[in-house]
């Protein structure tokens, strides 16, 4: 018989393995519960199913405090008249400003065109694959940062905003602030 601290000891250690085994059951049952959903609820957008960091990074900054169905023209138009970065980069600020207007938030606008043009001259035309790199950039704050770098490259970086947080309560029945 172990003495009565190394029981201890090992019923607590016991208990911390049993919790991480649920933990890693649950998340992976969430994980299938999501994309169950997803495959059946999804639903067409016109940035959906590319890799290519320019226009998700768009997509994402347009999204910001705005509607889905408010971005999808917007987003159309922007990325027939600028294709590439190096084209937003070489655009006049009011030519962009006027493609952007309607959508609000007019920082978001100047501030992608100065990344734009800091991409073109700092990292070769391409949206960068480093989280600081892309943190520097003006406009580019965590979430940003971690959606364009784990939708274009692959990055495994976490996004967590209030959406997100909203359906794991939901999925795990949490109430009240999810703060």
């Amino acid at each position: 018989i172990l003495p009565y601290e190394d029981r201890s000891r090992r019923f607590i250690l016991q208990g911390q393995m049993n919790r991480r085994k649920y933990a890693e059951n649950s998340l992976a049952a969430m994980r299938k519960r999501v994309m169950e959903w997803y495959r059946v609820h999804q639903r067409a957008m016109p940035w959906r199913g590319t890799r290519d960091a320019y226009r998700v990074w768009v997509s994402e900054i347009m999204l910001q405090q705005t509607r889905v169905a408010a971005v999808e023209p917007y987003y159309r138009r922007f990325v027939k008249r600028f294709p590439t970065v190096r084209e937003l980069a070489r655009a006049r600020s009011e030519a962009v400003l006027k493609l952007w207007a309607g959508l609000g938030y007019y920082s978001r606008a100047r501030n992608l065109h100065r990344a734009a043009r800091e991409i073109v001259a700092k990292h070769g035309g391409k949206f960068p694959r480093e989280v600081e790199a892309a943190l520097a950039l003006p406009g580019v704050g965590r979430y940003t940062a971690a959606a364009v770098l784990s939708i274009a490259y692959g990055e495994p970086l976490a996004v967590v905003e209030g959406n997100v947080a909203r359906v794991v309560a939901r999925l795990e029945a949490v109430r009240g602030e999810l703060r």
